[in-house]
C-alpha cells in the first residue's frame, strides 16, 4: 500500500508543480527544508542517547498548544530529549523561538522513504501528534519500528468525519490501527472516532489543552512591549484575530461604520497567514484608512493610529491582552471552521465570531452559554452587536469576566493528557536509552 500511496503523491506533486512553483516564487513558501520534507533528512542532537519524545504541531497555533504539554512532559520525564516538528515555515520559526533547547525540524512529506528516514534519524520512543495530523505512510513507518503514536487534543470536525465515514474501512486500515491512543478534546469527538471504527479502549476524553494554554497573562514581556509601543490616550482596542479572506474587508467596513460614533476605536488587524499581510495592507490603503504595520514600529508611537496591522508572528496573544472587544476569524467563509476563541477568552476579552465554528464548536457553545461570547450570522449583525456592546461598557466587562471564568473552570486537560500518555509508557523512562526500544502499549 505504501508504494501505491507514493505513486499517488508523486502524481499529485507533478500535477500541482506549476502552481507550487508560482506560489513559492510569489510568497516564499514550499522552498525551505526540502531535504527534510522530501527525503527525511533531519538531525536530532542527542549525544547522551536519551529516550526521545517526538511532538508534531502543524503550524503556529498547534506550536502554541505544545507549550503546556511539553512543559508537563518534561516535568514528569526530565531525562527525556524533546524533538519537535512542524509543517509550515512559520510553525518552525515559532517552535525554534519557544523551544530553543529542543531539536526542531521540518515534518516529512508522506512519502514512505521520507517518513522512514525521519523516524530512523529521530529514533523516538514515542510520537505525539497534535489534534488531527494523521498520515498513512508516517503512521505505518512508526508501526514498523514499534513506536507508539498518541493523537492528543484530538478532534474530528464534522467535515472530516463525513469524508472519513465514506472510507471508514480504509481509514481504519491505514490510520486508526496505527494510533495507540486518541486523547480527545470532547465526548462528541470521542464518539465520532468510535463511529469511524476506533475501539473504545483506545479513546480517552481529556478536554482541550488549549484551555490550559490560555493563561491570560497581561504582564508577559510581549504584552508589555506591545502596550508600550502603541497604547496612548486610552483608546478602545478592537482586535480582529486570525482573519481569512474576506474577513479583513468585512472587519474594515464594520470598523469604519462603527468608528463614526467612536473616534477612539482602534483596530488591531491580525491576518492568520503571513503571506496575506501585504494583501491586508492593500485593502486598508484602498479605503484610505490610517495604518501602521507592527513590524515598522520600533519606538513608541506619539499617538495611536486608526489601524495597526499586526504583521509579526507570535504576538497575537499580546494583542488580545490589550483588547476590550474581539473578533475571531475563520468563522465567516464556511471553509475553515474557525480559529480558537479560547485564547482571547483567557484574557477576559468578550468575543464575537461568525457561524462557522465547527473546529471549536464545544468551546464556542460553552462561551455563548456562559455569556462570554456572541455568535453573529453576517457582517450586518457584527456591526449591530459591536454598537450594542460599545454602548454598554458594563456589559462588556461582565462578558469578559464570564469568558475568563469559563476558561479557568475548564483547565486541567494537560494533566489528564499526561496521565493518558503515561499509561502508554509502560516502562519507566529511566529504562529507555534512546536505542530504538519502544515501550509496550497498554
Amino acid at each position: 500500500m505504501r508504494f501505491a500511496l507514493d505513486a499517488l503523491y508523486l502524481f499529485a506533486l507533478v500535477l500541482l508543480s506549476p502552481w507550487l512553483v508560482w506560489r513559492g516564487l510569489r510568497t516564499g513558501r514550499y522552498r525551505n527544508h526540502l531535504g527534510a520534507k522530501l527525503f527525511g533528512r533531519v538531525k536530532v542532537a542527542n549525544p547522551e542517547r536519551k529516550p526521545v519524545a517526538w511532538f508534531h504541531a502543524v503550524s503556529v497555533g498547534e506550536v502554541h498548544l505544545l507549550g503546556t504539554v511539553v512543559a508537563a512532559f518534561r516535568k514528569r520525564h526530565p531525562d527525556w530529549h524533546i524533538a519537535i516538528s512542524s509543517t509550515t515555515d512559520t510553525g518552525l520559526a515559532e517552535a525554534v523561538a519557544r523551544f530553543p533547547d529542543c531539536s526542531v525540524f521540518a515534518y516529512p512529506l508522506d512519502f514512505s522513504w521520507a517518513c522512514a528516514n525521519a523516524i530512523k534519524a529521530v529514533n523516538p520512543a514515542i510520537i505525539l501528534l497534535a489534534e488531527s495530523e494523521m498520515w498513512p505512510n508516517f503512521l505505518a513507518a512508526a508501526a514498523r519500528r514499534n513506536v507508539p503514536v498518541v493523537l492528543f487534543n484530538a478532534r474530528q470536525s464534522p467535515r472530516s468525519f463525513k469524508r472519513l465515514k465514506v472510507v471508514a474501512g480504509l481509514a481504519r486500515r491505514l490510520l486508526f490501527r496505527h494510533v495507540s491512543l486518541f486523547a480527545a478534546q470532547s465526548q462528541d469527538y470521542a464518539e465520532r472516532f468510535q463511529l469511524l471504527g476506533v475501539p473504545a479502549e483506545k479513546i480517552v476524553v481529556t478536554g482541550s489543552v488549549k484551555y490550559d494554554g490560555a493563561t491570560g497573562d497581561k504582564d508577559s514581556p510581549k504584552a508589555k512591549e506591545l502596550a508600550r509601543l502603541i497604547v496612548r490616550n486610552n483608546p478602545i482596542i478592537w482586535v480582529a484575530g486570525s482573519t481569512h479572506a474576506p474577513e479583513e474587508e468585512i472587519v474594515l467596513d464594520v470598523w469604519n461604520k462603527v468608528g463614526a460614533g467612536y473616534p477612539d476605536l482602534v483596530l488591531i488587524l491580525v491576518p492568520r497567514h503571513p503571506d496575506r499581510f501585504d494583501e491586508a495592507e492593500g485593502l486598508i490603503k484602498k479605503r484610505n484608512f490610517g495604518c501602521v504595520r507592527r513590524s515598522k514600529i520600533v519606538e513608541p508611537l506619539a499617538e495611536v493610529p486608526q489601524i495597526v496591522l499586526l504583521d509579526t508572528v507570535g504576538e497575537l496573544g499580546a494583542a488580545w491582552s490589550l483588547a476590550e472587544i474581539g473578533f475571531v476569524g475563520g468563522t465567516f467563509d464556511g471553509k475553515r471552521g474557525g480559529q480558537s476563541m479560547i485564547e482571547p477568552a483567557g484574557y477576559g476579552v468578550p468575543t464575537l465570531f461568525g457561524p462557522h465554528v465547527w473546529n471549536f464548536r464545544d468551546a464556542a457553545n460553552r462561551l455563548i452559554e456562559a455569556g462570554g461570547a456572541i455568535m453573529v450570522k453576517d457582517a450586518a449583525e457584527l456591526e449591530v452587536k459591536m454598537l450594542e456592546l460599545l454602548a454598554d461598557p458594563a456589559r462588556l466587562r461582565e462578558m469578559g469576566e464570564r469568558a475568563k471564568a469559563l476558561v479557568q473552570e475548564q483547565q486541567g486537560a494537560t494533566a489528564r493528557t499526561m496521565d493518558a500518555i503515561d499509561g502508554i509508557l509502560a516502562l519507566p523512562s529511566s529504562d529507555l536509552r534512546g536505542n530504538g526500544v519502544a515501550p509496550r502499549i497498554v
